[in-house]
């Protein structure tokens, strides 16, 4: 290594976006891929959208312009969005008024990644802290808190249905005090296991410290359904992340925002870096939340197709296939004689490859995004011919 590079990085491994999958292969060679490995929703923005995005940024972006730096517009109607789906619980047998989430609660980051590094460096850099992750999980909370040269704590999840831990956690948490735990990371549903936070479960974070920040990220909500946004009003010590990556078909613009306390949404202002958003980024958001019902209207046709890939892939003895509350399932191949599971997952990854299907082999098992009916199909059917052969 240059000498001047940190002796840790070395250990480190820079995240692939799509390992195996279609880089280096001929741009035309993409449209007979399905792409099943990333999360995206399978369908693209509407015609129309596109065409008044195009005229926006043809009549209205002035190129040589800074976008705006605070996103004013853009939180407005996040927060907006957020309170369609709160509803505060009950403490103690009395209901509390609803406070509304406000622009004041809102941070937008350039991807959800953006504003994760932004939390690890306003909680544990500097030997200020470490992070606590339950694995397997998105790998990206440990990757970005190793380049900052922060302590990643883990516990591994429960096999048989991989909720946390949680007297693991525990241990795990009291136990590590050089530097001591300061952010804790969930997501709700998990990735890449798909499967929502149980009560007991979020009864275990409501009753971590406030010196504790519980970041519970919340990419997958519009598939789920399942918010703890209503939460924030009791715990300051919460942030929720969410993305347009994902629902609103907006991978491409790398649009990620956090809700949160007031303060802690001040602090991660603070701490991102000027103008992180393009303008056609911010447009393109706030473009998708005014149009939200009619991009969301897919959403009941990827929770059947969901609920077909879970039946069609259960009928192969050897494949141990988990429920979803996303819009992707994980399975794993059954231990047996022969090789080991994960050689064998490999195998189907790159058999399947072959055929025009790429998934992720991750968390010591295979996620398949639920795709179009067609793209499912063909998944269906290219796994029934590998293991028909095998």
């Amino acid at each position: 290594m240059l000498p001047f590079i940190r002796k840790d990085l070395a250990e480190l491994t820079a995240y692939t976006p799509h390992p195996g999958g279609t880089s280096g292969e001929p741009a035309h060679s993409e449209s007979a891929i399905d792409r099943l490995d990333t999360n995206e929703c399978p369908y693209d923005l509407p015609e129309e959208l596109k065409k008044k995005l195009a005229w926006t940024y043809q009549q209205l972006i002035e190129t040589n312009r800074y976008p705006d730096g605070g996103h004013a517009a853009l939180k407005e109607a996040i927060a907006q969005y957020v309170n369609e789906s709160i509803t505060i619980p009950p403490l103690g047998g009395v209901t509390l008024p609803k406070t509304a989430i406000t622009a004041d609660n809102i941070s937008v980051g350039n991807g959800s990644d953006e504003l994760i590094r932004s939390i690890l460096i306003a909680t544990c850099l500097g030997g200020a802290g470490s992070i606590f992750v339950a694995n397997p999980t998105f790998s990206m909370y440990g990757i970005i808190a190793q380049t900052l040269g922060i302590p990643v704590v883990s516990v591994q999840r429960k096999e048989e249905n991989f909720e946390i831990d949680i007297e693991a956690a525990k241990r795990a948490i009291s136990q590590n005090q050089n530097p001591p735990v300061r952010a804790v990371f969930v997501v709700h549903p998990n990735s890449p296991t798909a499967n929502a936070l149980t009560a007991d479960e979020i009864e275990w974070l409501s009753t971590l410290p406030e010196e504790i920040l519980v970041v519970i990220d919340e990419a997958y909500f519009e598939f789920s359904q399942n918010t703890l946004a209503d939460h924030l009003h009791y715990h300051p010590n919460w942030i929720i992340l969410r993305t347009f990556s994902k629902a609103f078909r907006l991978a491409s613009m790398r649009v990620g925002y956090a809700i949160a306390h007031p303060e802690l949404a001040a602090t991660l202002e603070k701490i991102r870096l000027p103008y992180n958003l393009p303008s056609f980024s911010q447009t393109a958001a706030e473009l998708a939340l005014a149009q939200r019902q009619l991009l969301l209207a897919t959403i009941p046709e990827t929770l059947s197709e969901r609920a077909k890939l879970i039946a069609a892939l259960t009928q192969h003895q050897k494949l141990q296939v988990w429920p979803s509350a996303a819009n992707f399932v994980y399975l794993r191949v059954k231990a047996g004689d022969g090789e080991s599971p994960e050689q064998e997952h490999k195998q189907i990854m790159q058999q399947l490859k072959d055929r025009g299907t790429l998934i992720r082999h991750t968390g010591g098992g295979l996620r398949i995004t639920v795709g179009s009916p067609e793209e499912n199909q063909r998944t269906v059917d290219r796994i029934g011919e590998i293991f028909d052969n095998s």
